[in-house]
């Protein structure tokens, strides 16, 4: 998964983006190291991870986007700090408060996890406005750097 991540310029990939039914995800923040030193170094797996609390008390509105959307990016609001539970890549248990940055992509990768992606946390306002770009996709309209596939309607 990592390698998948990293030859689409991604920092973050969940199982079921690549077609496995699994509760994987792996994050890689280290490329932003420069801007961001505290994940200088950081490139994790998480297993069976769960967000089992969300402190709503700060929340931040920021631009994402998502190898599974190429193209598409919109602001969505999340809180700063959420509680997880997860395997590392040890199978060691963790149960942890993590805030910022590591949060945000978190909660979008882990999203997916529960079949959710950031554009169903957007208004129904943007999502009008975003669904020809929306539908483009479904039909197989766009590029990108990196090999995709696209689903078939049954």
């Amino acid at each position: 998964m990592f390698e998948t991540m990293t030859a689409a310029d991604g920092i973050g990939l969940a199982a079921p983006q690549i077609g496995k039914d699994i509760r994987v995800v792996v994050i890689d923040l280290t490329p932003l190291g420069e801007d961001l030193p505290e994940y200088k170094d950081f490139k994790h797996a998480f297993i069976n991870p769960h967000i089992v609390e969300y402190d709503d008390t700060h929340t931040d509105t920021s631009e994402e986007g998502c190898l599974s959307l190429p193209g598409i990016h919109e602001n969505v609001t999340r809180p700063t700090r959420i509680r997880v539970q997860y395997l590392d890549e040890e199978l060691s248990e963790h149960d942890e408060w993590v805030e910022g940055y590591l949060a945000r992509v978190m909660q979008h990768e882990f999203d997916h996890l529960d079949a959710k992606m950031f554009v169903d946390r957007v208004s129904p306002l943007r999502k009008q406005l975003i669904k020809s770009k929306l539908r483009a996709l479904l039909q197989g309209r766009f590029r990108c750097g990196y090999r995709t596939k696209v689903a078939v309607k049954k």
